[in-house]
């Protein structure tokens, strides 16, 4: 076989060998394998298998893969200034695009200070291909500072999938692993660990794209079996979680619920939720035990569906930590690794109610709201009464949000975020991923003030990007939640000292002149109508904006204190007016 001279006259590195004699001996040679090092190939594997967005905080070890972003257009690479900022965007980023993203840390003390919104995509079982830069593989033996075990930090968050790739031979192939990993159910965030060497190192070969199954919808046993549960009379809900909580298994569970009377219940706080006018509304397992146990207390079967059955947040003494009453059988209709809304319209199917009208929500707005003093409800209703069409919400307003799925609930057609794992600092981070994978969506993220100080560098990303994200950050100068829990867990003698650490006071944050610090527009707003001008403005103009709320905590005072003796005579009270509380106090 004749080869055609190349221009080049280089030798792609090999001393003696000239590029037309390498070719012509030998026919099947790859050339991408010369040009290439591992980083390159990494990157062409990362494209072609659909990963278009990295997101970074790169150093030294990793300095051939930023370099080898250049190389491959088809990646956007966003630069944040934490690493937590990095792993909650991309976390954000997969809820909203159906597919992951890649995040590129720094050695295992970068990846430490990732785990926290790592671990909350692992618990809303969310794709991401981790990328771990470590030092070359024969530097390894000399203990350098930064040197430590990766793997083992790693295994906190990716259970499922953590490898060191070995050679620039195998980079791509390890690659291809992990994403199929990830992006197979039940989603998963996969950790692959890249030494410097195996990144610079010459002969990568990039993958084509992984074929990945789709999932399988529960079997007809399984399905025959739940319909007999439900055709039994008992008392029965069904209780929906991860990829349960789209449009077409929502008017599966709907119209189910139509047709036999059961109960539907989301989880509490759900990877993503398809809401609004037109969609079934779903009512939420309140994040109070005691509340939860409300709802579930005359449940005699809990059919789960990507779900879990309820348990408390955490353990409190002399109450129960498995939520379902002692006599409530649990049965599963389909694992995370199954196909939810496949099985759920199976079981509409079986169940005689595939032409059933659901109910579906209906538009109703709140009013403007009044007053000249702003508040947390307020603002909530302020939401409600202004929120566009198909945007994008993320609730990590912990406290100051109790009457957001209330205001929000007949409003236009939405997604709604939250915080999967409860490691407070991943709504902000979320709303860049979310902004990226959805540009033509407006995104709205409500932020408790400390909360939002875990990540607060995530506004620099937002004034770089020019992402069209409004942070509205509830300063109330105090960690709300934790007073709830000093009263709910019963710590006695708590003076002084230990109310000062659940305390933001001295000095007060002032968010405005942080966001505006980092090129972010803000407001500051301590009334209602300052509030409603700054968010009818932010949604007019393109973004990022960021409206500091400064309002009351709304939990305190007579209100706190009695919360604790309101919430231990609910299980003795009469149903109705349990329920009518629950309500009142966490809709």
């Amino acid at each position: 076989m004749r080869w055609r001279r190349l221009a080049c006259h280089h030798t792609f590195g090999i001393p003696g060998v000239h590029n037309e004699k390498l070719i012509a001996d030998n026919p099947t040679f790859n050339i991408e394998a010369i040009i290439m090092n591992g980083a390159q190939a990494l990157m062409r594997t990362l494209v072609n298998a659909g990963i278009e967005v990295c997101f970074t905080n790169p150093g030294t070890s990793e300095m051939h893969f930023v370099a080898a972003l250049d190389s491959e257009p088809g990646m956007r690479a966003v630069l944040c200034l934490f690493e937590g900022v990095a792993t909650g965007a991309a976390d954000g980023y997969a809820r909203m695009a159906n597919k992951p993203a890649a995040t590129l840390l720094h050695l295992g003390c970068g990846l430490g200070n990732g785990l926290a919104n790592l671990h909350n995509a692992r618990r809303g079982k969310v794709p991401v291909v981790n990328i771990v830069g470590d030092h070359a593989t024969y530097h390894v033996q000399y203990d350098a500072q930064l040197q430590s075990d990766i793997e083992t930090v790693a295994r906190n968050v990716s259970p499922g999938f953590v490898r060191t790739s070995r050679s620039t031979a195998e980079l791509c192939r390890d690659a291809v692993d992990a994403i199929r990993a990830a992006k197979g159910l039940p989603g998963q965030v996969a950790t692959l660990i890249l030494p410097a060497d195996v990144s610079w190192g010459a002969g990568g070969i990039a993958e084509p794209m992984p074929q990945i199954a789709p999932p399988d919808a529960a079997d007809d046993a399984t399905v025959q079996a739940i319909a007999s549960v439900i055709n039994s009379g008992g008392r029965t809900a069904l209780l929906l979680g991860g990829r349960a909580l789209g449009e077409s298994a929502l008017l599966a569970a709907a119209r189910i619920a139509a047709k036999t009377g059961i109960k539907v219940y989301a989880e509490t706080f759900p990877t993503r939720l398809e809401r609004g006018v037109g969609l079934p509304a779903v009512e939420r397992i309140a994040y109070l035990a005691e509340m939860a146990s409300v709802q579930l207390k005359e449940i005699d079967n809990l059919i789960l569906v990507d779900a879990k059955a309820p348990v408390s947040f955490f353990a409190y003494p002399g109450k129960k930590s498995y939520l379902p009453p002692d006599n409530c059988a649990a049965h599963t209709l389909s694992t995370p690794e199954q196909d939810a809304a496949g099985s759920l319209e199976k079981l509409c199917r079986t169940l005689g109610a595939h032409q059933i009208v659901p109910e579906l929500a209906t538009a109703s707005r709140p009013g403007r709201p009044r007053g000249k003093m702003l508040t947390a409800e307020k603002a909530c209703k302020a939401v409600g009464h202004l929120l566009p069409v198909n945007a994008i919400l993320i609730d990590e307003a912990i406290t100051s949000g109790l009457m957001l799925s209330k205001f929000t609930a007949g409003a236009p057609r939405h997604d709604l975020i939250t915080l999967t794992g409860g490691a407070i600092g991943q709504g902000l981070p979320n709303a860049i991923g979310a902004a990226i994978a959805c540009p033509d969506r407006p995104v709205l993220a409500l932020i408790g003030d400390g909360s939002s100080m875990y990540t607060i560098q995530a506004l620099w990303t937002m004034a770089r990007e020019k992402l069209n994200v409004t942070a509205i950050i509830f300063n109330n100068a105090s960690y709300s939640v934790l007073n709830v829990e000093l009263e709910r867990v019963g710590a006695e003698d708590a003076g002084p000292t230990a109310k000062a650490q659940l305390d933001l006071h001295g000095p007060v944050l002032n968010f405005t002149q942080i966001a505006e610090g980092m090129g972010v527009h803000a407001v500051r707003a301590a009334e209602t109508e300052e509030f409603l001008d700054a968010l009818e403005h932010a949604l007019a103009m393109p973004g990022p904006h960021l409206i500091e709320a400064v309002v009351p905590p709304a939990l305190a005072g007579l209100k706190l204190k009695l919360l604790p003796h309101i919430l231990g005579s609910l299980d003795s009270m009469p149903q109705p007016i349990a329920r009518m509380l629950k309500r009142k106090i966490a809709p």
